[in-house]
């Protein structure tokens, strides 16, 4: 892996210019505010017993590429149920914050369940990487992708694994559940995008798991695209090399890459 998205500074994070988005190269991109947010519930609240089935991440407004502080506490602490709330703050001003819903693991219970049929696509080491693998305006890519079906501006059901190529902190190692969380992120794009490209901004992230990913690789199934009135919801089911993880939903308002530079159109 290269450079990490942060560096850590006593109680600040200092994000790196990969760390930008694609609306403004001055902000962070919202894969990196929810792997941050992520990594404060997990390290402060994070237990074996426990799975992180749900992680929503509601983003306020762009975050610069500048110093970050992240604060969390604990909301409900249960038997079965855990719920905790982490926070990210820039210049005194709350810019993002997600909340961690933990179940306990268990046993499953008697009987058979519908559940989709088995995806059936190629493993990630069986299909050939793409030529062009930089990021927007030529920069180092966020991540290593490996289509399988449609793309973006393909108006076709879309279909594709993604690795990881940075550290999120310094040079901590990602976790599986880090893994996810800043994967899920890449539902909005992959959804969302058509003909004209992504003319939509995404508002949120709600990711849901019922394991943990296994490996590097995570995959993209878009299921879901439905959108009126500027307003767009996208969902993709996730997966790894073992099967489906869960799911990743969006919902995103209509943020058209007219003239002038997009950090003029607030989130």
């Amino acid at each position: 892996m290269t450079d990490p998205f942060f560096r850590r500074e006593g109680a600040r994070y200092i994000p790196s210019p990969v760390s930008s988005g694609p609306w403004d190269p001055n902000s962070l991109h919202g894969r990196v505010v929810a792997a941050l947010l992520a990594r404060e519930l997990e390290q402060r609240f994070g237990d074996p017993a426990f799975q992180f089935s749900r992680l929503t991440v509601d983003m306020f407004r762009l975050p610069k590429l500048d110093a970050l502080e992240v604060s969390s506490q604990e909301v409900r602490v249960g038997n079965r149920i855990r719920v905790a709330d982490a926070t990210i703050t820039q210049y005194g001003e709350e810019v993002a914050r997600g909340r961690g819903v933990l179940l306990r693991r268990a046993e499953n219970p008697d009987g058979e369940v519908w559940t989709p049929e088995p995806w059936d696509v190629p493993a990630p080491d069986d299909i050939v990487p793409p030529e062009n693998m930089l990021g927007p305006g030529g920069k180092s890519p966020m991540w290593d992708t490996r289509p399988i079906a449609g793309g973006f501006g393909a108006v076709v059901r879309k279909r594709m694994w993604m690795r990881e190529l940075h550290l999120l902190v310094d040079d901590e190692p990602l976790t599986p559940f880090l893994r996810a969380a800043s994967a899920a992120d890449y539902a909005h794009p992959f959804a969302n995008s058509g003909t004209a490209g992504l003319e939509f901004i995404n508002a949120d992230i709600s990711l849901y798991l019922h394991r943990d990913p296994v490996g590097e690789w995570i995959g993209f199934d878009v299921t879901n695209h439905q959108s009126a009135s500027g307003i767009a919801v996208g969902e993709c089911t996730v997966y790894d090399v073992q099967g489906p993880i869960g799911q990743s939903t969006v919902c995103a308002v209509a943020n058209r890459r007219g003239p002038g530079p997009p950090a003029n159109r607030p989130r």
